[in-house]
């Protein structure tokens, strides 16, 4: 079934807000075997009109985001109903919701939210759980309007839209996709490996099983190894991606690098401290995220200036002062103290150049050292290069950092 999203708002295409919407619900309907073949943003007001227009005819599902709500620029609801000819009918049930909403959160109604009540005849009532605007379904009725697809007005805000979209409009799509045979999705998400190098290690091998759908997407740090198929051919990808990669994946169930980290570190009854001075905090931040962490995760410390490291650290000043703040040997020290402090199985620490100034010839902007301090064992230190913007150094930084003690766990 060919499916079309339209997204409104000029919000969108200004910048001010990120459009999630296409990435939520692709990954909703895919368990359905169903995909988006076209998405379009366009901007409040009568662009909304043409978007609905032009999608009339082109597919068998289409799903509008936003224009629902009561000013004057959410015209979502009207320009559907002029487009096929629908009446819009008041809803009182409708409206009693909105103003029970309104006096339980003290809000003052205005004239122009009555127009959230207004249904076109025939649609569905998609209730709103989490807004005042509901969603609205109009089925495809080849008898009555043939140009008419299943058509899903939808709430902008993703706080609205997908607990709506969860409950009410999946039982819907379930009624109305053909069931055919069942494709499936793996993601193998691996750390620190190029795009090129996951590909000579497998991709001519993949291309070979009949039916496989091949991709491959690049992140700060990681690379994602997507396959698309039925069960069989994706058991027989499986086993190429598992035999030539191993350890090097460390998700094929969706799950990021710290969640990874966590689990085996709960599993194991292990504990892990950090010390951070280019990273200011962020790859503590990224540890904490992680519900359940409480259990593995000690302490953090960032230790931004040489002071720092020395009174809370105990790095030794003449370490610094001979080999500078960002080294081998503070960062050794560094990992090393924090572990003593807490008494932590293991702990990590940063120390680099973000830039874009402070770097030398000899260790220029993007030069991180990333230690690993384990208790019982030798503390590994690996110095790497990453002359990127600040935001993404810290990225490639902490992802080092978490992929150096996933290797050790495993």
């Amino acid at each position: 079934m060919r499916i079309v999203v339209i997204n409104t708002g000029s919000e969108l295409l200004l910048g001010d807000v990120l459009n999630t919407h296409l990435s939520f619900i692709a990954r909703e309907i895919f368990p359905l075997g169903l995909r988006i073949d076209r998405q379009v943003t366009v901007p409040d007001g009568l662009a909304i009109r043409d978007a609905i227009a032009e999608s009339l005819g082109q597919a068998e599902i289409i799903f509008i985001t936003g224009g629902l709500g009561p000013t004057t620029d959410d015209i979502t609801r009207e320009v559907t109903a002029e487009l096929l000819g629908l009446k819009l009918q008041h809803d009182p049930a409708i409206m009693a919701a909105i103003s029970t909403r309104a006096a339980r959160r003290g809000f003052r109604l205005t004239d122009r939210v009555a127009r959230q009540a207004d249904v076109p005849e025939g649609a569905t009532v998609l209730p709103n759980e989490h807004g005042s605007a509901p969603g609205l379904y109009l089925a495809h009725n080849p008898a009555s309007t043939p140009k008419l697809p299943h058509l899903f007005l939808l709430p902008g805000p993703p706080r609205e839209l997908h607990p709506m979209f969860q409950t009410f409009v999946l039982p819907i799509l379930r009624a109305i996709v053909p069931r055919e045979g069942a494709i499936r999705r793996r993601t193998y998400r691996i750390a620190g490996t190029g795009e090129s190098l996951v590909e000579e290690a497998v991709g001519e091998r993949l291309l070979e099983i009949p039916g496989l759908e091949l991709g491959y997407c690049a992140r700060a740090g990681e690379m994602d190894l997507r396959i698309i198929g039925d069960n069989s051919a994706l058991e027989r990808a499986d086993a190429i991606i598992n035999a030539a990669l191993g350890p090097a994946v460390f998700s094929s169930d969706g799950r990021n690098l710290e969640e990874v980290v966590v689990k085996l570190l709960a599993e194991r009854k292990q504990t892990l401290a950090i010390a951070e001075s280019c990273t200011g905090g962020y790859l503590a931040h990224r540890v904490t995220n992680v519900p359940g962490a409480s259990a593995v995760f000690l302490a953090g410390f960032v230790t931004y200036s040489n002071d720092a490291k020395t009174e809370m650290l105990e790095v030794d000043p003449r370490i610094i002062a001979e080999q500078g703040a960002v080294s081998e040997e503070v960062a050794r020290a560094m990992a090393e103290g924090a572990r003593e402090k807490t008494n932590a199985t293991f702990a990590l620490a940063t120390t680099g150049i973000a830039g874009p100034g402070g770097g030398t010839e000899e260790k220029p902007v993007g030069t991180v050292f990333i230690a690993l301090a384990a208790e019982g064992q030798p503390t590994k230190i690996e110095r790497r290069f990453f002359p990127d913007d600040r935001p993404t150094f810290k990225e490639l930084a902490t992802q080092t950092a978490l992929e150096m003690l996933r290797r050790s766990l495993i």
